[in-house]
């Protein structure tokens, strides 16, 4: 029995999703005014390729002019998440949880946390070790050494009353070469990557959501 409700939303447009996701938060916050019992719910999806920008991020992060992303078949939203600019797209679990944070008696910065530690479980089932780097969050490859640091699994969060939405984004068989539109999540000095370049060789996407959800069982019981 999971404390939160599943949705695999497969590949969606990042629109569609988003209207999802508010309407799961709104309605969580609206049953915390009003004193009901709350639910949980965690969207997975992939999304049609889109750049989003975090309400605190520098719009000089987008490389080329914004026009021409819409020339490339390329989305582009604001969003109200923290973070900075980041690329979504097919070959990526991005994950959406709407959850009510007093339902285990954590705040943000532990969920944060909670949400990391879930990717570095996920990437340890591939003998991949994932870290944290200091003043960043996200999980990264090899974020000691500066030339090698590479940035697997995005996130950035918005929180009302300990209720969140938008996520993370992790790179599966993500297809980099979107990146270079981008000074990913802000950093001009570090990489990304995906499951796929870290194992040289196209992963199996349902099984690794699969695995990634029942991760999510285990630190959100």
């Amino acid at each position: 029995m999971t404390t939160f409700i599943y949705h695999n939303l497969g590949q969606i447009a990042y629109g569609k999703a988003l209207e999802m996701q508010t309407q799961a938060f709104e309605k969580v916050l609206q049953d915390k005014k009003e004193g009901n019992p709350t639910c949980n719910y965690l969207f997975f999806c992939e999304h049609e390729p889109v750049l989003t920008l975090g309400k605190s991020g520098q719009s000089s992060n987008l490389l080329i002019p914004e026009e021409w992303l819409y020339a490339r078949g390329i989305s582009f939203y604001s969003v109200n998440r923290g973070g900075d600019i980041t690329y979504h797209g097919p070959g990526q679990i991005t994950g959406y949880p709407v959850f009510d944070l007093e339902h285990w008696q954590i705040g943000l910065r532990e969920y944060i946390e909670r949400l990391e530690e879930g990717i570095i479980r996920f990437l340890a089932l591939y003998a991949i070790k994932g870290e944290r780097l200091k003043g960043a969050t996200g999980v990264w490859i090899d974020p000691a050494q500066p030339d090698k640091a590479h940035k697997i699994c995005a996130i950035g969060v918005k929180s009302s009353r300990f209720v969140t939405m938008h996520g993370f984004a992790l790179n599966i068989n993500t297809d980099l070469t979107y990146y270079s539109l981008i000074n990913p999540c802000g950093f001009t000095d570090k990489g990304v990557t995906s499951l796929a370049q870290e194992l040289k060789a196209t992963q199996d996407f349902e099984v690794a959501k699969q695995r990634l959800y029942t991760i999510f069982t285990q630190l959100f019981p």
